[in-house]
């Protein structure tokens, strides 16, 4: 854990997903005027989340789905992704959640460099048409959590079971096949610092 000025950083390794959904509810909800804003950096057990704009999904291939709060599509975690989630007082912050939902995009476009762009209407960072983040957040009271997900050095054929974010045919690909080195644990600590350098500023 580490804690830099009102923000603490918790890396969490490998968790399921649901007690790990549970854990942001009752911190969110829990959390009060003087609450740090917290980051956790972990990975999931292959598991397909829905997000409240998902239609139902049926799937084959024996990994669960399960149903999440946030905003967005279906999506697939699974070893070797990172995942930031981030629980952050954006009222306290004076964050619009348009901005706050741009900032964690340019994280990931900061990281992977040229040919990392946004998609009209799509959120999440894309590299040649291809999906390499997903992104989903909720806000309650002004404080939000969920956040993002990249995709670093993974099996992808699991994700050929959905239509990735609601797009049928939609190309995923991730940061090792761009020659973007690291770890999930390593890559997901530069997104972290970016992520913060980022907040710092907004």
């Amino acid at each position: 854990m580490t804690l830099v000025d009102d923000l603490t950083i918790k890396r969490l390794g490998r968790v399921d997903y649901l007690p790990t959904l549970e854990a942001m509810r009752r911190f969110t909800r829990e959390r009060d005027d003087s609450t740090a804003d917290e980051l956790w950096l972990l990975e999931h057990p292959a598991v397909y989340s829905l997000g409240q704009g998902a239609a139902p999904v049926r799937v084959t291939n024996g990994i669960p789905v399960v149903a999440a709060d946030r905003g967005g599509e279906v999506t697939y975690h699974g070893p070797g992704q990172v995942v930031l989630y981030t629980l952050v007082d954006l009222g306290r912050r004076g964050i619009k959640v348009r901005k706050f939902v741009r900032l964690l995009e340019q994280c990931v476009i900061d990281l992977i460099g040229t040919g990392a762009l946004r998609r009209p209407g799509a959120p999440g960072v894309y590299v040649d048409g291809a999906k390499i983040a997903a992104l989903g957040i909720r806000v309650a009271r002004g404080r939000a959590y969920h956040g993002l997900a990249l995709n670093v050095d993974m099996d992808l054929t699991p994700f050929s079971a959905i239509d990735p974010c609601g797009y049928p045919g939609l190309a995923v690909t991730q940061t090792r096949d761009r020659g973007i080195p690291g770890t999930p644990a390593e890559v997901g600590e530069r997104l972290a610092a970016l992520f913060i350098e980022a907040l710092d500023h907004a």
